[in-house]
């Protein structure tokens, strides 16, 4: 067996060309990254920051939602994240008559505090490296399929043997595209309860115009709690379930920033893919980000114009537009960054590099076909990857009666599957999630939406990848897109709940027939057909090569650079990035500083506007310079921006100071530097934070909730006052010590061929 596993000091060879970019594990920041941050600043230890032995800033930094991050800010499982991380659980208990989303929510008494169904948290107790047990048996002549599947039945092993408390739980995850692997011990609490949040026009101010945008002048934020069982552990919703006491909490420090300061961002960043080939950013910023962008171009446009003139409809589509916002905005920073920046070429002065030590060094002769069987993967890939961005955005959330078909098409496969009995057990779930979908829909948009949708589908793919079905709709209206649509839902029982309902209180049979008769449902199946039998088969062969390529291809890349500092491409795992609070340039004659005021806000204020609105409250506080204890030099910090390496999923991630306080909440990135995704560079890329003192000052001097200010340990680190770090072991963290020690397994890694 060809040995697949690098040692770690390999691994991870010091660089320092990119100081401030990466998104580390931090069981390794002690190895690999203790040193350069303590050169940036930083006056903690790695220890500090990750312990299994003690409370550390890990113990404060949740997995919130599965999708966000957040923190705790109190020693009652008090949480911080974003308004836009919370901004569903606001939207659901928010009616005409308590409108939290205009008017924000507060709760002065834990009592007040609203419960959340679905909604969890989870910690991470401790991170082990499992590359040995995970890649034993693997070899690299296997195939895909082979490999995977010996991959999954070690991990399923590793599982069995991991040495957990009865109430946690075991995740395992490959790193560089399937070299390494790590093993999450975690705990999941379900019991998270909204305690306050800020009203929109603070929470969302500048909404889509800002979004992804500097200057910022955002209150991003919303704060939840953390509920368990009388022994503090993880419990499903009940009354008599208590504040979570946690190991470690976050002190918030009144001190603010300056340019340069220390910033350190923990959380769980989504996904990032920062060691592909040349081919692979081509094909992104000329064919796949335009694809999804024209169709997200579409949508939001009617949406948007029917929200502005509607108060009932921007109550009903306000987080589904902010979802398919916030990608669509993404994606053109994207598009722009890729190309300012060079991307491609930089990426082929690289693969220059590369094919250069691989022909001149004899034991790198096996990678030297690479990257001509990577251009000529993605050369035959192409056509796929563009239809397949299209149908994927038009069958996903842009059109939402194929939603509601998709839902009514899973009975049919629950009766194909097991009999009545499946059927039965399918309504049951769809009756239940009928009224939500209903409660926020509008068909008279979603028909307007299917007219321009149709016909873009057609425009940009051709007959060739037109279903039978469509053209037969638009042959009967004329070849009028309006009038399709029109007719599509003038026809179809998915319009309505009341009909829906009533096809469903049909006997299985007749609402079986229904179904299939439906137009809708006639509609998603037909592009469903063009997409499996045209799309997928050629895409998915060409993909696996790909995949399979990527991982030769990312061994090689540790093997040939041996110079080269490389970290782990985010993955929704705990992280850390470290940077420093710094202004930037993204354009000639132009220049950001670091730092944003409540003055900002004022100067974009628009009575009654959309995004521009400013609360009274906030005026009036803004003209008596009414700041209390979190002004400065007589302004209000609301913002800053700094170097970190972020991405989606951190989210409402702690901005950390060099001591372990609070001093911001991330929420965004620059425009310009979306595109840090793919290809970070330290001129432009900069993640943007709400200003720690921003967010105290709403929940005190506007909101007037001091029971939360009285919550909070406030510290002046700057200013000599109270800097605590990780505190003492405390009797939770005795109780639940495990025997594993990250550092042990690092000495005990063996010497292995690098990967």
């Amino acid at each position: 067996m060809k040995k697949l596993v690098l040692s770690l000091s390999f691994l991870f060879v010091v660089r320092l060309a990119f100081a401030v970019e990466g998104m580390w594990l931090p069981l390794l920041l002690g190895l690999l990254n203790e040193t350069e941050m303590k050169s940036l600043g930083m006056k903690m230890t790695a220890e500090d920051i990750y312990s299994v032995n003690k409370g550390s800033l890990k113990d404060a930094i949740v997995h919130f939602g599965g999708g966000c991050t957040a923190e705790v800010i109190s020693d009652k499982g008090l949480l911080l994240t974003n308004h836009h991380c919370g901004f569903g659980e606001i939207q659901s208990h928010s009616t005409l008559e308590h409108n939290y989303l205009e008017d924000g929510f507060w709760a002065k008494t834990m009592k007040e505090e609203l419960p959340n169904p679905g909604l969890t948290a989870s910690f991470i107790s401790r991170i082990e490296d499992v590359t040995m047990a995970a890649l034993a048996g693997v070899t690299e002549d296997m195939d895909k399929k082979t490999r995977q599947s010996t991959v999954d039945k070690n991990i399923e092993t590793i599982k069995a043997a991991a040495k957990k408390e009865a109430w946690e739980e075991v995740m395992i995850r490959p790193f560089f595209a399937g070299n390494q692997y790590f093993m999450f011990i975690t705990v999941t609490y379900k019991d998270v309860r909204l305690v306050g949040a800020p009203p929109s026009s603070i929470g969302k101010f500048g909404a889509d115009t800002d979004n992804w945008v500097w200057p910022r002048h955002t209150g991003d934020f919303s704060i939840f709690r953390i509920y368990a069982d009388k022994d503090n552990r993880p419990a499903e919703y009940a009354e008599s379930n208590v504040p979570l006491k946690p190991k470690h909490f976050l002190p918030i420090s009144l001190d603010g920033v300056a340019e340069g300061d220390f910033t350190l961002v923990f959380g769980f960043p989504g996904r990032t893919n920062e060691y592909l080939p040349s081919y692979a950013i081509s094909q992104l910023a000329d064919v796949l980000d335009p694809a999804r962008i024209s169709v997200r171009d579409k949508t939001l446009a009617i949406w948007d114009g029917a929200m502005r003139s509607d108060a009932q409809v921007k109550i009903q589509y306000a987080d589904k537009q902010a979802g398919l916002a916030n990608a669509w905005k993404k994606w053109k920073g994207e598009v722009l960054g890729l190309r300012k920046t060079g991307a491609v070429k930089k990426k082929q002065a690289y693969e220059a590099d590369f094919k250069k030590v691989v022909v001149l060094d004899a034991k790198f002769a096996k990678y030297q076909k690479l990257l001509p069987e990577f251009e000529q993967l993605y050369r035959d890939i192409t056509p796929y990857s563009e239809a397949k961005a299209y149908y994927d955005e038009i069958m996903g959330g842009n059109i939402e009666i194929l939603r509601a078909a998709n839902r009514f098409a899973g009975l049919v496969k629950a009766k194909d599957k097991n009999g009545e009995a499946g059927y039965q057990e399918e309504k049951k779930k769809l009756q239940e999630g009928l009224t939500d979908f209903y409660k926020d829909y509008r068909p008279e948009i979603d028909q307007r939406v299917v007219a321009a949708l149709m016909e873009l589908l057609v425009r940009k793919l051709g007959k060739e990848y037109q279903s039978d079905f469509l053209a037969n709709l638009l042959a009967a209206a004329g070849g009028n897109y309006e009038k399709m649509a029109e007719n599509l839902f003038k026809n179809s029982f998915l319009t309505s709940q009341a009909a829906a309902v009533a096809i469903l209180d049909k006997p299985m049979e007749d609402a079986l027939k229904a179904i299939a008769n439906d137009p809708a449902c006639q509609l998603l199946n037909s592009l469903r057909d063009v997409y499996s039998a045209k799309i997928t088969p050629k895409f998915n062969e060409y993909n696996d090569r790909i995949e399979t390529l990527q991982n030769t291809y990312m061994r090689a890349q540790m093997e040939v650079f041996s110079n080269k500092k490389f970290y782990p491409d985010a993955n929704s795992t705990m992280r850390c990035s470290y940077g420093q609070v710094q202004g930037y340039k993204p354009q000639d004659a132009v220049s950001f500083s670091s730092q944003t005021y409540l003055d900002g806000v004022m100067e974009k204020y628009v009575p009654g506007d959309y995004e521009f609105d400013v609360p009274a409250r906030l005026r009036e506080l803004y003209e008596k310079k009414d700041y209390g204890q979190y002004g400065e030099n007589g302004k209000l910090p609301v913002a800053f921006i700094g170097s970190n390496h972020t991405t989606g999923g951190n989210s409402g991630s702690p901005a950390i100071d060099a001591q372990g306080n609070l001093i911001g909440l991330n929420f965004d990135r620059v425009w310009e530097g979306t595109m840090s995704d793919y290809n970070y560079d330290p001129s432009i890329c900069r993640n943007i934070m709400v200003d720690a003192r921003y967010v105290l000052f709403i929940v005190d001097k506007y909101a007037g909730a001091t029971n939360l200010i009285k919550e909070m340990k406030l510290v002046h680190p700057k200013k000599g006052g109270s800097t605590p770090k990780a505190k003492q072991e405390s009797k939770a963290d005795k109780m639940n010590k495990k025997s594993s020690d990250p550092a042990k397994s690092l000495k005990a890694a063996p010497k292995a061929e690098e990967y």
